[in-house]
């Protein structure tokens, strides 16, 4: 698979958003631009694996994948709070 230039801007920048958005909704301490755009690329693989196969699909598009995007990482950030806490909010 080929990555060109601006590709990759786009993956870095639904990652940048998604992350940002989700920490926002998480209220969490943050992670910093690279956490961020890590968390938000994590956030969309972990969503374009899991809400196909429960049957969830909401278009497509640079906001849908920013959506599925803010939604993985949404459920990433729960799970990463989780374990720090050792299961408990």
């Amino acid at each position: 698979m080929y990555l060109s230039n601006q590709s990759l801007l786009v993956i870095l920048f639904v990652g940048l958003v998604a992350g940002w958005l989700a920490g926002k909704i998480v209220r969490g301490t943050g992670f910093g631009i690279i956490g961020d755009i890590v968390i938000g690329i994590l956030g969309a693989l972990i969503a374009s694996l899991l809400f196909p196969k429960i049957g969830i699909h909401l278009g497509t598009g640079v906001l849908s994948a920013i959506f599925y995007s803010v939604l993985g990482a949404i459920i990433l950030l729960f799970v990463v709070r989780l374990a720090r806490s050792g299961g408990r909010f």
